[in-house]
């Protein structure tokens, strides 16, 4: 089992920044890509950024490209999402999410086994 522990939501102004954290705990070896996932009130889930544990490779939404970016400490077991130049429709809960699979469809909520709590993220214009 593997629990994954948000950290790092808040409320910020337009054009501002905010870093959120994702740390996991358990049986965080058999992980090989995790996630960060948003949503607003009323619209679905949806992948913002995705990176494979093992290669470091990354992938973004085309609405954070060049804004957002998500990096990892292995040694930490922890993924960060560091979120630059914020919008007023980014304002949502941000999950961070961890699955067994990488590469393909890092954008599928389906595929990802294990989900954090949530942090909200609130920005205001």
């Amino acid at each position: 089992q593997v629990q994954l522990v948000e950290s790092g939501g808040g409320s910020v102004q337009a054009g501002g920044s905010l870093r959120l954290s994702c740390a996991a705990f358990g049986y965080s070896y058999s992980i090989n890509a995790m996630g960060w996932f948003r949503q607003a009130p009323g619209k679905e889930r949806e992948g913002v950024a995705g990176i494979d544990t093992g290669d470091g490779s990354t992938y973004y939404a085309d609405s954070v490209k060049g804004r957002f970016t998500i990096s990892q400490d292995n040694a930490k077991n922890t993924v960060y999402l560091q979120m630059n130049s914020l919008k007023p429709e980014d304002t949502a809960m941000y999950y961070c999410a961890a699955r067994l699979s990488n590469g393909v469809r890092w954008w599928e909520v389906s595929s990802y086994k294990y989900w954090g709590q949530g942090t909200q993220v609130t920005v205001s214009s």
